[in-house]
C-alpha cells in the first residue's frame, strides 16, 4: 500500500470509522495499479466520501470532514465524543439517502397518529408486531434496514431515522433473538419520523437502551408513540394474573390476553416485564412464547432485499449496500 493511501486509511481510523465500515465501503475495483494512477486515487477518495458521508475536497488532501455532523440529535447519549457523533451521523445520512433513491415514493409518514396507524394494521393482521410495522414502512415508501456493519468499532447505535427531503430511512442496530423488542424499537422510530421531531435536522440517533422514564420530551413521546401503536395505551395495563408468576406462567397469560387485546403476546410480555421491574422473567418468558430464536436481523434484511429498487443504483454503490445488510460473512 502506497505512502498516500496508508495516510488516508490512518486519517479515516482516527476519524473514528471502524475497520468494518472502512473495508465495506471501500471500492472492488481498487487495486496496486490503481494507486499509481492519479485520477484513480481521487476516485478513491470520491467513493469513500459519498459513501461515509465525508466531504470530498478535504479528503483529496488527506483531512477526513464529516458533512452532516452537525445535522443529527442524539438520544439517550453515552460516551461517545463529538468525533464519533460525526462518524454516526454522517455514516447514516449518507445510508439513509442511498436507502430512498433506492426506494418507491409511497403516503406521508408525517402527522399520521399512533392510534390510526394501529387502526390500519389492524384491519389486514390480528395484532400490530415486527412485521406489520415494516411492512407499513415500506408501503409509505419509508426503506427499513438492520445494519451489520456500523462506522464506529465499538457499536453502539440502536436505531437512527433519517430525513431526506421530506422522506425517510429507518436504520436498525439492535439485535435481538425475538421480534417484539425490535417492534418496539422500529414502532419508537416511527414515532420520531411521524411526530416530526428531526425538525430541521437530517436524523435523530438512538443511542443505548430505550428508558420508559426518560426525561428527554422527544423520547417520552416517541415511547408512548409505541406503546400506543403497539398496545393501543400509552399505559398498557391489562388483566394479567402475576403473582409468583414464572416465565411459563407469564407466557401463558400474555397469550390469552394478547388474543383478547390485539396485542402481540411478546410486546405485552416486555409491558408486564417494565411494570413489575422484573425483566428477567419478561424475557425468559419470550422464550414460551415464540417457536424459536431468530436472527431477527436475516427477516427484516431478506424485506429489504425483495423491496429496494436495485436498478436505481450502480453496481458499486448495490455491493456496498449488501455489505451493509450482510457483513463479510453474508
Amino acid at each position: 500500500m502506497e505512502e498516500s493511501t496508508k495516510r488516508l486509511v490512518k486519517g479515516l481510523k482516527a476519524a473514528g470509522l471502524s475497520d468494518q465500515a472502512i473495508d465495506a465501503a471501500w471500492p472492488g475495483w481498487w487495486s496496486e495499479d490503481a494507486e499509481a494512477s492519479e485520477s484513480a486515487r481521487a476516485e478513491l477518495r470520491f467513493v469513500l466520501a459519498r459513501k461515509l458521508g465525508l466531504a470530498p475536497e478535504p479528503l483529496l488532501g488527506e483531512r477526513v470532514e464529516f458533512v452532516w455532523k452537525d445535522d443529527a440529535r442524539f438520544k439517550n447519549l453515552s460516551t461517545e465524543d463529538a468525533a464519533e457523533q460525526a462518524a454516526l451521523a454522517s455514516f447514516g445520512v449518507a445510508i439513509g439517502r442511498i436507502l430512498i433513491r433506492a426506494t418507491d415514493v409511497g403516503g406521508k409518514i408525517n402527522g399520521i397518529s399512533a392510534l390510526d396507524l394501529r387502526a390500519a394494521i389492524l384491519q389486514n393482521r390480528p395484532v400490530v408486531d415486527l412485521v406489520s410495522l415494516i411492512g407499513f414502512c415500506w408501503a409509505l415508501g419509508v426503506p427499513v434496514i438492520h445494519l451489520r456493519v456500523f462506522p464506529l468499532a465499538a457499536k453502539s447505535m440502536r436505531a437512527m431515522v433519517v430525513e431526506v427531503s421530506g422522506r425517510y430511512a429507518i436504520l436498525l442496530g439492535r439485535d435481538a433473538s425475538y421480534p417484539a423488542p425490535i417492534a418496539f424499537t422500529l414502532a419508537h422510530e416511527i414515532g420520531h419520523a411521524a411526530l416530526g421531531h428531526i425538525g430541521g435536522g437530517k436524523a435523530i440517533v438512538d443511542l443505548g437502551d430505550a428508558d420508559l422514564v426518560d426525561e428527554d420530551p422527544q423520547e417520552v413521546e416517541a415511547n408512548e408513540y409505541a406503546l400506543s401503536v403497539l398496545t393501543g395505551t400509552i399505559r398498557p395495563e391489562f388483566a394479567i394474573n402475576t403473582t409468583n408468576y414464572s416465565a411459563r406462567s407469564l407466557a401463558e397469560a400474555v397469550i390469552v390476553a394478547g388474543r383478547q387485546h390485539n396485542i402481540d403476546a411478546g410486546t405485552l410480555a416486555l409491558c408486564v416485564g417494565h411494570l413489575h421491574e422484573n425483566w428477567a422473567v419478561a424475557n425468559a418468558a419470550l422464550r414460551h412464547i415464540y417457536p424459536a430464536k431468530t436472527e431477527m436481523w436475516r427477516g427484516i434484511n431478506q424485506i429489504a432485499e425483495r423491496q429496494i429498487k436495485w436498478a436505481a443504483l450502480n453496481d458499486e454503490t448495490s455491493d456496498y449496500l449488501r455489505v451493509l445488510m450482510s457483513g463479510f460473512d453474508g
